[in-house]
């Protein structure tokens, strides 16, 4: 089932801040797993044939039921008219060629060497870990339900971060300065599956 909401400048609970393209989409609590839906690409079928792809970038509370979406009206509208109100549909998750090119990093606000909270942007499958190097080897950080991964102690803030996708596939990236609220871009980016 689909349901359409005001996305005003497409910002939600996965804090990835306004959006370009409104074709984007709020998760169902159950499919949201704690913001592991956050950037995800889902291609939305409704049943008279019309098909869109979203970009998960919230979270549709309670009374939204699994498997529900909550699309942008802009992008509910591409499916049908927004009077409609609810429209059966199918989704799947979908790992476009159309992302960009490569994928960003943002330190939350606030963050320094003593600690940081670390978010992925633009990436083409949605992420499963994140680690950080340490002195004592590779730490994976636990995952907010808004959508960053935390270092509550600072160690690792700043150094080589590996991001791995739902597909086990894992990308370093190093050379990021702690630099808060600023995405910076990376050479990365997740092969298609």
């Amino acid at each position: 089932m689909a349901t359409a909401y005001e996305a005003a400048d497409g910002n939600g609970a996965c804090l990835y801040g306004p959006s370009a393209d409104m074709m984007i989409a709020a998760m169902n609590h159950t499919d949201y797993e704690s913001s592991r839906a956050c950037g995800a690409y889902v291609l939305v079928r409704a049943a008279n044939g019309a098909s869109i792809t979203v970009r998960i970038v919230n979270e549709c509370p309670l009374p939204c039921a699994p498997g529900q979406l909550d699309l942008s009206q802009q992008a509910f509208a591409k499916l049908a008219d927004l009077k409609v109100g609810r429209l059966p549909i199918t989704w799947s998750l979908l790992s476009p060629a159309a992302a960009p090119a490569t994928l960003s990093v943002r330190y939350k606000t606030g963050s320094s060497r003593y600690w940081c909270g670390i978010q992925v942007i633009g990436h083409r499958n949605p992420v499963a870990a994140l680690a950080v190097r340490t002195a004592g080897g590779w730490r994976q950080l636990p995952r907010t339900d808004y959508n960053y991964f935390l270092a509550a102690d600072g160690n690792g803030c700043g150094s080589s971060i590996r991001i791995t996708d739902i597909y086990g596939e894992q990308l370093t990236v190093d050379g990021l300065a702690v630099r808060p609220d600023v995405a910076q871009p990376t050479r990365v980016q997740f092969a298609r599956h």
